[in-house]
């Protein structure tokens, strides 16, 4: 059963200061089924990332269409639905890894692998096992379960952004650079999880640079040249 279906996907961005416009992403048409594994490859700026956060909508498509069938709202459009739906699905349906960590101003380490689960009605006890759980999984030293992530490591801030979104086990995930900073002993944790969680049923796109690490993971590869698949 489909999951996702982007239809002629366009994302330009522009530069008012400038009078210029920028064409990211351009005429992006894929298809991803329940519990399918696609992979986006490209070099540097080809549009990859726009292209995960046109569906994640980070970013405002500028023209045509993502369907996703979600559990809770059926086949809706993810470049007209409201706010309130959007952060419906970001909060329990799907998942987001960046590069980058956002976190809440005071909170530790655990408390945002917790509330990630909270904030989908996990209970508090249930919330702290599992996040204790998933942050020892991905070797984040104790020591810093505590403590605030802005003097984190890239690679802590990665394996941080890695537990708090595959804690919830999300029914769709989207992976932007998931193993960027990471060693290859990480790297083989998040190979891991990822493959147990397709088994589990998640649909997944991820845009990767690291080609070896995509052996085994996907179904199906794109590859995105100057905004465009080819």
């Amino acid at each position: 059963m489909e999951i996702l279906s982007i239809q002629n996907l366009g994302k330009d961005f522009y530069l008012h200061n400038a009078g210029k416009q920028i064409h990211s992403c351009q005429n992006i048409s894929l298809d991803l089924q329940e519990g399918e594994f696609v992979g986006i490859v490209g070099l540097s700026g080809a549009g990859k990332s726009t292209i995960l956060k046109c569906i994640n909508r980070t970013y405002l498509a500028t023209r045509g269409h993502i369907y996703y069938n979600s559990k809770a709202f059926g086949r809706i459009d993810l470049t007209e639905a409201s706010e309130r739906e959007i952060l419906y699905l970001r909060k329990n349906e799907i998942g987001y890894v960046s590069q980058f960590l956002r976190v809440m101003p005071r909170t530790t380490a655990k408390e945002h692998v917790m509330n990630a689960l909270t904030e989908s009605g996990v209970a508090e006890q249930e919330a702290k096992e599992r996040a204790e759980e998933m942050l020892a999984y991905f070797r984040l030293p104790s020591n810093l379960w505590d403590i605030y992530p802005n003097t984190f490591s890239g690679g802590e801030c990665l394996r941080l952004n890695l537990a708090g979104t595959m804690v919830k086990e999300p029914r769709f995930m989207l992976l932007d650079e998931p193993t960027a900073s990471l060693d290859n002993k990480t790297k083989i944790l998040v190979k891991d999880m990822l493959i147990r969680l397709k088994e589990r049923g998640a649909s997944i796109i991820g845009i990767f640079h690291d080609l070896e690490f995509m052996e085994g993971l996907c179904d199906k590869v794109f590859n995105i040249s100057e905004g465009t698949i080819v």
